[in-house]
């Protein structure tokens, strides 16, 4: 089982390691196949206008086309992590990709809102687990210190994947049609397929491992009880408030991202290729905030690690403030200003949860403790965002709507307070009860 370099926060030996040339590779060709992921998730936004009009569709029905890719992963992630940590992640990701850019390739061909929301569903299972293989994948091969700024980084590809998907779709959809759009995005996923699995394999990700690895934690890790591993996961208050924080928070760009081609299409009367490319803006905006804002939190957290804490729950009230105001101002150049700025900080708190929830796990339960933050940051976040925004839509308007998204980082906010208020007590317990393991 492949794990992270060591269980602290960063002050350990391993932090000093080069990090070799093909890590980067791998992080490299892991991020890509992260992109055609959500490459092939939000290309659907960006031909809502074509859909709604085409199946003559409502905005809830819009809105679950969305949210039942979010669904499927929230629901499976966990087994299927599991899963992947017993086959090989190598092999594991493979396999999601195939399905993800096959059932991608199935929308293409849908004749009707029922099709293309059993397609979008096999999407969203091919993709279940990969977001916590993935990283798992991509930190057990690199030192502790680099944690909120891989997570950050890694999840930023998601980001960059929507807003090629957007505006790649769009571009394609106002030339070719909405169906050649997913087949675009399919076509793109099998060719990174066939990349990834020539260059890597679980052989050489072995020889990536730090020199330090315990072998017989990973075998333990493989083999421990269901019990023992549920009380790894929720072992302290600080990594449940983690969980939900993190859910919790990336309800806003979840909903943003689904609905701003339809915002700027009825409220500032762009076309649709139009629409999608200057939403692709701001996916955009949130892709180089969740960087940057995972690498403020690395270093102004090296020396005081509630710091962590502290820059998650700052990103969240800015957000908050940013957004509220923004979706309160008259159409305008101003107001779309505002709201890429709110943007920005949006999923922020992501690189800080990732290395929370890292710091408050063992080592050889760090891909299912991944699972489990991918699974809270779906069922609380990603999934409920575009169908419940749709459904207020449906009966205030959609500026409506997204007027009321901004308070949920307000509650995420809340949630990081709690966690940094018990991280302290909760790191020393565990760094002791690793020690006393140890000896």
């Amino acid at each position: 089982m492949l794990t992270h370099a060591s269980p602290g926060t960063g002050n350990d030996s391993t932090t000093q390691i080069d990090v070799s040339a093909y890590a980067w590779v791998v992080f490299a060709l892991t991020v890509g196949l992260l992109l055609s992921d959500y490459m092939s998730r939000q290309v659907l936004n960006a031909v809502f206008p074509m859909l709604k009009v085409t199946w003559n569709l409502s905005d809830t029905q819009l809105g679950s086309l969305s949210s039942v890719v979010a669904l499927m992963v929230g629901v499976l992630t966990f087994p299927l992590s599991v899963l992947a940590d017993r086959t090989g992640r190598v092999k594991s990701i493979a396999l999601m990709a195939a399905m993800w850019s096959l059932a991608t390739l199935g929308c293409a061909f849908s004749t009707n809102y029922h099709e293309m929301l059993l397609a979008r569903a096999f999407v969203g299972i091919g993709e279940a687990a990969y977001g916590s293989v993935g990283i798992a994948v991509v930190l057990s091969i690199f030192p502790a210190r680099l944690r909120s700024t891989l997570t950050a980084a890694f999840m930023a590809g998601g980001a960059f994947g929507s807003v090629l998907g957007m505006a790649l779709g769009g571009a394609v959809a106002a030339h070719l049609g909405w169906r050649a759009a997913f087949g675009a995005m399919a076509g793109l996923g099998i060719v990174l397929l066939v990349c990834y699995r020539c260059a890597v394999t679980e052989k050489q990700l072995a020889r990536l491992q730090p020199a330090d690895t315990n072998p017989r934690a990973q075998v333990q890790g493989m083999r421990m009880s269901f019990r023992t591993l549920m009380k790894g996961l929720f072992s302290t208050k600080s990594v449940v408030c983690a969980y939900v924080g993190s859910g919790i928070h990336l309800l806003v760009p979840a909903a943003v991202w689904a609905w701003m081609p339809s915002f700027l299409n009825r409220y500032y009367g762009m076309s649709t290729g139009k629409a999608a490319m200057s939403a692709a803006m701001f996916v955009l905006a949130t892709a180089f905030g969740m960087v940057v804002c995972g690498i403020l939190a690395d270093r102004l957290s090296k020396h005081e690690r509630e710091r962590t804490w502290s820059t998650a729950v700052a990103f969240c009230l800015i957000c908050f403030v940013l957004l509220t105001i923004g979706f309160r101002m008259p159409a305008g150049p101003a107001q779309l200003v505002v709201i890429s700025a709110g943007m920005f900080f949006s999923a922020g708190a992501t690189g800080p949860s990732g290395a929370m929830v890292a710091n408050l796990t063992p080592p050889s339960i760090h891909a299912s403790a991944f699972a489990t933050l991918t699974l809270a940051n779906n069922l609380l976040g990603l999934a409920p965002a575009a169908v419940l925004t749709g459904i207020v839509a449906d009966r205030i308007g959609l500026l409506g709507a997204l007027q009321l998204v901004p308070f949920a980082p307000l509650v995420a906010a809340i949630a990081f307070f709690i966690g940094r208020r018990n991280y302290g007590v909760d790191l020393d317990r565990l760094s002791a009860l690793r020690e006393h393991a140890g000896g």
